[in-house]
């Protein structure tokens, strides 16, 4: 055999070693590690306003988590399969444009199939395409890896990120209006009607803005009560 054909059979070789089981541990590591030791918001600190701004009821929460996840699977993949394509110099231009169509086409199904939660979450749905998290995953991970890698990787951050505005919106709601919203549904009571009589009163201070910042910083203080490694040293 000859010296090429040997060195072709080796190239095909460390091929098929080298290639990557699709549910490898590091490609699980993608989607469970931005749920909790690598989170966007409570460990990154990142997509703040979001949790601010639209968690009053768990219906809008709901409806801009799964927005999120919408923008970030699908804009992971179109900047993976596109990434040797794009001149480094307007990436970020490239990844602004992928966004913002992506934001426009939820704005639009959104305005058409739930036009109330639409109009609640305002101005916000379009805010999505300055999410630090979105622009911060295309840059650090879908530039430099494979389709579904990145898939992986949008699926995780946008679920971390979900969970995190779900239970902030839980606690609001519920304390703060005594019940908890959800799509299509309405509202379904939480807080018995015997409590009122004795008193209870809902806590209108959990549907205003630094409420939400408070529920995060709690969520966080638990978290790392939990786990440890995650403290940071003075």
């Amino acid at each position: 055999m000859s010296e090429l054909g040997v060195a072709e059979k080796s190239a095909v070789k460390r091929e098929v070693v080298s290639k990557e089981p699709l549910f490898s541990a590091k490609n699980k590591r993608l989607l469970t590690d931005p749920l909790d030791d690598d989170n966007p918001i409570t460990v990154q600190v990142l997509g703040i306003c979001s949790a601010l701004a639209i968690t009053v009821q768990v219906q809008q929460a709901v409806v801009m988590s799964l927005s999120v996840v919408f923008v970030m699977l699908f804009g992971n993949i179109i900047i993976s399969v596109f990434r040797n394509a794009i001149p480094s110099r307007i990436r970020i231009i490239v990844m602004l444009v992928v966004v913002a169509s992506l934001v426009i086409l939820v704005d639009e199904v959104l305005k058409a199939f739930l036009p109330d939660i639409s109009e609640r979450l305002s101005v916000f749905v379009g805010l999505i395409i300055t999410n630090c998290i979105i622009m911060g995953r295309f840059e650090a991970f879908a530039m430099g890896n494979k389709v579904f890698p990145s898939a992986l990787d949008g699926i995780g951050n946008a679920i971390g990120y979900a969970w995190i505005l779900v239970a902030v919106a839980v606690v609001r709601e519920i304390f703060g209006s005594g019940a908890i919203s959800f799509p299509g549904v309405g509202q379904i009571k939480f807080i018995p009607a015997e409590f009122f009589d004795f008193g209870y009163y809902n806590n209108n201070l959990m549907i205003l803005p630094p409420m939400a910042l408070i529920v995060v910083g709690i969520i966080i203080w638990i978290q790392r009560a939990r786990n440890t490694k995650l403290i940071e040293e003075n």
